[in-house]
């Protein structure tokens, strides 16, 4: 899929429409110290099993996260619904 390098949208830290670079947010670790990942690990300690059915094949395609970086304040945000896609070309 083909996205522009750079878009005019609206900037909510300098609250107006501007110049914004697009690019592709890269996934993070997930912490740890989240409520979730602490009971799953509560509950897989010991002698048990897995808590919750193993998760099936993985899907074809990835979501892509893109995010926005306004050329005049230099920050980034994304207020775009994320979207799958097989590949990603910035022209």
């Amino acid at each position: 899929m083909k996205i522009p390098k750079e878009v005019r949208r609206y900037c909510p830290y300098c609250r107006k429409h501007t110049t914004h670079e697009v690019f592709e947010s890269k996934r993070r670790k997930a912490s740890e110290l989240k409520w979730g990942q602490r009971q799953f690990r509560r509950v897989t300690a010991g002698y048990r099993g897995y808590p919750r059915p193993l998760p099936s094949g993985s899907k074809p395609t990835k979501k892509v996260d893109l995010r926005f970086r306004c050329k005049e304040c230099g920050k980034a945000h994304s207020k775009r619904k994320t979207f799958r896609a097989g590949r990603i070309e910035f022209v």
